[in-house]
């Protein structure tokens, strides 16, 4: 099994990467958000390697929280690779883990490929999960900050969904800073 991959980009897709390891090159799937953060020339990656009947399959992830994110969505029935790769191109581990924990099923279903018996899923199949995925996934300050600004905008009655929503598009780990942002978004929701 190959679980981590070294090289050089050849070429590079939003949707994925050629890397050239000493000859070889290895095409890699990748989520969008492991595409931002590849840099020109050099690249390590971890990888899952996929192997079924017709094919070999690598999936490369530049932060291992988002590796295990994706281990954990294929696990759900119903949920493919492709379907994981959509998920962790939509939310970065901590901003899923919010979607988890304020049960956002509308959050769930904007990730391309997801309706509402899906999204009803993979919300039960994960319930928990979201603190693994805080835990692996952001400082513990980011994870604090993510909550309390949920709890000051329920407190300000705005429901979850949209609290769900306007944070997830807001980036930052001080409180204050989520709960500026947030509520410049939800006058607009």
């Amino acid at each position: 099994m190959i679980v981590g991959i070294n090289g050089n980009i050849v070429h590079k897709e939003p949707a994925f990467v050629h890397i050239d390891v000493q000859g070889i090159v290895y095409e890699v799937f990748i989520s969008l958000q492991t595409f931002s953060a590849l840099g020109k020339k050099e690249v390590s990656l971890f990888t899952t390697q996929i192997i079924r009947e017709d094919a070999s399959l690598l999936f490369g992830f530049m932060d291992m929280s988002e590796k295990k994110m994706f281990l954990r969505l294929i696990k759900i029935n119903g949920v493919g690779p492709k379907v994981a790769m959509a998920i962790c191109s939509t939310y970065t581990p901590s901003q899923f883990a919010t979607v988890i924990n304020n049960k956002d099923m509308n959050g769930v279903k904007k990730v391309p490929g997801i309706g509402p018996k899906s999204a009803g899923r993979i919300l039960v199949e994960l319930a928990g999960f979201d603190e693994e995925l805080v835990a692996n996934g952001a400082t513990p300050s980011a994870s604090l900050a993510f909550s309390q600004a949920t709890e000051a905008l329920e407190a300000l009655g705005f429901k979850k969904d949209k609290i769900s929503k306007a944070l997830t598009a807001c980036d930052g780990d001080d409180t204050a800073a989520l709960v500026k942002c947030a509520l410049k978004l939800l006058q607009t929701l």
